[in-house]
């Protein structure tokens, strides 16, 4: 991957990705940080919504946008300023989106580009719209990915213990605190 300089960049440059949605994404994206809503989560109670099945955090689609603009328009090195957002249809897992970002405007005085952007289902129909700003690196960046690890880092696997003890905690003070509550209650 090259990032692109704002004098590489003129009004009507593209550039697009597509991937598949798998449930496995969602629940990953969900957990990460912690939007537990459980039209994302929780397949019987987005049976009951109009959905009827668990849908992706819309945040989760903008993030399509989010490596456009970081992978390839303008690309590594890029700066994510602002975004505008509008969801127009929801993301389930199976579905193919393809996020697309086009230059609209540039501007060299500040190092700045306007970029139009929308992601599309499957279908051709858009699911999410909207505007960024990006400020591109200032000179050409060359990055190549670095190969994922098959296997967790040592120092994760040193650190789950802890994680399991915070987690064992947080639910022991939950109980505590409704146990108290239940008590107070039957008081008044």
């Amino acid at each position: 991957m090259i990032g692109k300089t704002i004098a590489e960049l003129a009004p009507g440059d593209r550039a697009q990705l597509t991937r598949v949605v798998e449930d496995a994404d969602i629940a990953a994206f969900v957990g990460a940080v912690g939007d537990y809503n459980p039209v994302h989560s929780d397949a019987v109670y987005a049976a009951a919504t109009p959905f009827e099945v668990p849908i992706a955090p819309g945040i989760f689609t903008a993030g399509l946008i989010s490596a456009v603009i970081g992978t390839v328009l303008p690309g590594p090195g890029a700066i994510y300023l602002s975004q505008s957002l509008k969801f127009t249809k929801p993301v389930k897992a199976g579905d193919t989106i393809t996020a697309r970002a086009e230059v609209i405007e540039v501007l060299p005085e500040r190092n700045r580009i306007r970029l139009q952007t929308v992601c599309l289902n499957q279908r051709g129909e858009e699911v999410l719209s909207g505007e960024a700003w990006v400020m591109p690196s200032r000179t050409p960046v060359r990055y190549e990915r670095r190969p994922e690890r098959a296997s967790p880092p040592l120092a994760a696997l040193a650190l789950q213990p802890w994680a399991w003890a915070t987690q064992a905690m947080s639910l022991w003070v939950a109980l505590s605190l409704e146990l108290v509550a239940q008590g107070l209650g039957r008081r008044a």
